[in-house]
């Protein structure tokens, strides 16, 4: 996977045309507003996989977050159950 390079909201207006070509050869940047990323610029189809092991990666982490700062520990939540319940 290439690697993202960061690049400020300003300079990515000012210059869009040059990264969309360098996106269209595979290129990624990331646009920041002062110093803070906002967005990902990536071509189009790009590693749709590596954004659902991101997002499993996220939900992971807030799982364990959300456990440890849960007041109540003793509480099990069976997530299998829950997505039954779901299903009609």
């Amino acid at each position: 996977m290439t690697e993202k390079l960061e690049i400020g909201a300003y300079e990515a207006k000012t210059h869009l045309s040059e990264l969309l070509r360098k996106v269209g050869t595979g290129q990624r940047f990331t646009i920041t507003q002062r110093g803070q990323p906002v967005a990902d610029l990536v071509p189009v189809g790009a590693d749709a996989s590596g954004s659902a092991a991101a997002a499993v990666q996220r939900m992971r982490a807030f799982m364990v977050e959300a456990s440890v700062a849960s007041p109540v520990r003793e509480t099990v939540v069976d997530i299998k159950a829950l997505i039954a319940e779901g299903r009609d």
